[in-house]
């Protein structure tokens, strides 16, 4: 799945529009590189978001077409960051 994609699904990302900007901006890093939105996420990536103040890192659960907004939070562990 394309990474824009999985963040919005997974919902650490409202908008995939938004999603699309913050990964060409370099605000989002995939394993410790900078990635693009059509990076191909997986089981077991390490996600990095930096926007606004605070850093979020999250590792991929699993990853999935849909979720609903109970199951979102099951595809992803905050390793560091918001909702420690």
């Amino acid at each position: 799945m394309r990474l824009d994609k999985y963040l919005k699904i997974s919902r650490l990302i409202k908008r995939r529009t938004v999603a699309n900007e913050a990964c060409d901006g370099g605000r989002i890093t995939v394993n410790g590189k900078v990635a693009r939105a059509s990076y191909a996420i997986k089981e077991g990536d390490t996600i990095s978001i930096q926007m606004g103040t605070r850093p979020l890192t999250v590792e991929v659960l699993s990853v999935s077409e849909y979720a609903t907004k109970e199951t979102a939070g099951q595809m992803y562990k905050v390793i560091e960051g918001e909702g420690e």
